[in-house]
């Protein structure tokens, strides 16, 4: 069935911090698949968290009272604004309202947010689970309340959801494995993008089009921006390196990745981007590096390759799936490789070109929103009538 022949219906979107907003990649999968149901005619809710996240205080403003976004009703819900209490508590007051909320279907984004499913299970409610990755596995959380609870949100996924939603096809291995939890497999979407000149980076940071290496996604340890500073100040030229992002409950490791910098002052960092700024970035990148240790399915990766980007990933199958031979991998974690890598590079232009050639036509034919939207709401529908 195509989704736009599933009757309207109503549905209640919970996990992400905030919408409209790029802070991380569940945010953006949210808004994107809450935004483009509502324009079908279904009736949308996303809860919002209170408080301010990843693009701090500075962005608070223009969120905190928004009701309405594109079509998508938008409900602060009371939080706890410190770390390891937001999430919790932000996750306890939206499935609460959507427990005793007039919605067909209570749709769980990541695993944490998970563990409040029992309160719309028990009045009844169709609840999906997304799990946009292990989370636990994070290093932030390791060893911590935070990993135990996580853990805790993905046992009652694998118990009380109706469907679980995975990114990849390793995590769907692990649900099998681990739990015999069936799953079904729907990976991110990307939309074809408008190429800006640089104009803002270049009055912002003295940034020239080619003229960059760019890393761009949160500032935890997981994502490997330290082996990127680490490798990149080994490697000969006259290329920058920009760190676009903001801290998520990770203020000393930031901390760290400018002690780590110190000295090298062809290292950028920028802070939380965002619009065109974030589009100028993307554009006119020499190449792009996500050098992360685990991922679900990097939506920061399906973004550069539209913008005919040439990317160095590590060679974790989540990001190596994705590049479709417009990429090159190494080691994770492999410090030695990575600067080495970067350096073939640097000093290779045309290696760049031909790596760059027909990437944005290879993603944006890939993964396409549309198509991830009707498979959601066929998951939707088919679930209700079992």
């Amino acid at each position: 069935m195509n989704g736009t022949d599933v009757p309207k219906l109503n549905i209640a979107m919970l996990g992400h911090k905030r919408i409209p907003s790029r802070e991380g990649g569940i945010e953006v999968v949210v808004e994107e698949l809450a935004v483009r149901m509502a324009e079908r005619g279904h009736h949308v809710t996303c809860y919002n968290r209170r408080g301010h996240h990843v693009a701090g205080s500075a962005y608070d403003n223009s969120h905190s009272e928004r009701l309405l976004h594109a079509g998508v009703r938008v409900k602060q819900v009371p939080t706890i604004d410190c770390k390891g209490l937001a999430a919790l508590t932000s996750s306890f007051f939206a499935a609460l309202a959507a427990a005793f909320g007039h919605y067909d279907v209570v749709h769980f984004h990541a695993e944490g947010p998970c563990a409040m499913m029992l309160f719309p299970k028990l009045t009844g409610k169709h609840c999906v689970a997304t799990i946009h990755g292990l989370d636990w596995q994070r290093a932030k959380w390791k060893g911590s309340f935070g990993e135990k609870y996580i853990l805790l949100g993905e046992k009652s996924a694998v118990r009380f959801a109706d469907e679980i939603i995975v990114l990849s096809e390793g995590v769907q291995t692990y649900f099998q494995n681990t739990y015999g939890r069936e799953t079904t497999r729907i990976p991110n979407g990307v939309t074809k993008p408008t190429l800006h000149p640089a104009e803002l980076i270049r009055q912002n940071y003295g940034l020239e089009k080619g003229s960059y290496l760019l890393y761009l996604g949160r500032l935890v340890p997981e994502k490997g921006a330290a082996t990127l500073i680490d490798a990149f100040r080994g490697v000969q030229t006259d290329k920058r390196l920009v760190i676009a992002g903001g801290s998520s409950d990770s203020d000393q490791f930031v901390e760290e990745l400018h002690r780590l910098a110190a000295g090298d002052d062809r290292i950028v960092f920028t802070g939380f981007v965002q619009n065109q700024l974030l589009e100028e970035l993307y554009s006119n990148a020499y190449l792009y590096v996500l050098p992360s240790d685990v991922e679900g399915m990097p939506l920061t990766l399906l973004e550069a390759l539209s913008y005919d980007c040439c990317c160095v990933t590590s060679d974790i199958a989540e990001c190596a799936s994705v590049l479709g031979g417009h990429g090159v991998t190494f080691p994770k974690g492999d410090t030695a490789a990575l600067r080495e890598t970067l350096q073939k590079l640097c000093d290779n232009e045309s290696a760049v070109q031909d790596c760059k050639r027909g990437a944005s036509e290879f993603v944006c034919g890939a993964y396409q929103w549309d198509a991830v939207v009707d498979q959601t709401l066929e998951i939707y529908r088919a679930g209700m009538k079992q």
